[in-house]
């Protein structure tokens, strides 16, 4: 290795302190995270862990239908000793309570009308050996499944196809019980989540960003359709049940209409910037 220059010690020091304190913080975090699912009394079940790489850049990339979901997909990765650094929207970093957070740990802010000042800073992130989180989905769904294929973005694929990185399927189901969009939330005990890893996708050759993306939107389909299958707290009367699924019966909206809310709900917000 070439000797190295004051200059270069300085960097290499700076950023190790730098990733230090991120981290303190992230760890942090995640205390406070446990504290809550215990208050909660959480009946949380974590299975294909093995899945997710313990070392090196991943990609991971989960459906969304929660505020919470990034505390979940999170603690799969902790368990493999990662720390997943999110993208999530622009607007969580300009909270007063939120943005410094997010900011300390090293998250990602997207801003959908400049999405490649968020894709160099993912695409940095991997190329140092991290774990960027991705929702292909971009909004939590009012369907409580995974949305159709067109609404899902190509990013995750991109950031895979573009550095390497092992695409890997995270599925959840159950957190948007506890707090999710419209107002809907439950501090009521016991309730049921389940999060599992899935084998990484590996693209296959001369395969491009779109390809990678359908298959990925069709084994997160399959993976959350399984966890709903068998969710072992399905409601004594699915029609009262707004977090139930309308494809059994629940009162959720179906995905046609549900994707003319999420809509409506981001013109909404564009509205007020």
């Amino acid at each position: 290795m070439p000797d190295l220059t004051a200059l270069d010690r300085a960097v290499l020091d700076r950023t190790a302190r730098d990733r230090t304190a991120r981290d303190r913080t992230y760890r942090w975090v995640i205390r406070l995270c446990r504290v809550l699912f215990r208050a909660l009394g959480l009946r949380i079940e974590v299975s294909g862990v093995e899945h997710l790489p313990s070392t090196g850049p991943v990609v991971v990339a989960a459906n969304h239908s929660s505020f919470l979901d990034f505390m979940f997909v999170g603690l799969a990765a902790v368990q493999r000793g990662r720390l997943v650094r999110f993208m999530a929207k622009e607007s969580v970093f300009r909270s007063r309570l939120s943005g410094p957070l997010m900011r300390a740990m090293a998250h990602v802010p997207v801003d959908r009308a400049h999405g490649e000042l968020a894709a160099r800073q993912a695409l940095r992130a991997l190329r140092a050996g991290e774990a960027v989180g991705v929702y292909p989905e971009a909004t939590i769904g009012r369907a409580f499944v995974v949305k159709d294929a067109e609404d899902f973005r190509r990013g995750a694929a991109y950031l895979a196809l573009a550095t390497g990185a092992p695409l890997v399927p995270v599925a959840h189901w159950g957190i948007h019980r506890i707090f999710t969009v419209d107002r809907r939330y439950s501090l009521r005990r016991g309730k049921a989540v389940e999060v599992v890893v899935g084998a990484p996708l590996v693209p296959l050759p001369g395969e491009d960003a779109d390809a990678l993306t359908l298959r990925l939107h069709d084994r997160l389909r399959v993976m959350v359709d399984e966890l709903v299958e068998r969710y072992p707290q399905p409601p004594t009367d699915p029609a009262r049940a707004w977090w139930w699924p309308a494809t059994l019966g629940g009162a959720a909206p179906a995905l046609v209409d549900a994707r003319v809310l999420d809509v409506a709900a981001v013109r909404r917000v564009d509205a007020r910037r």
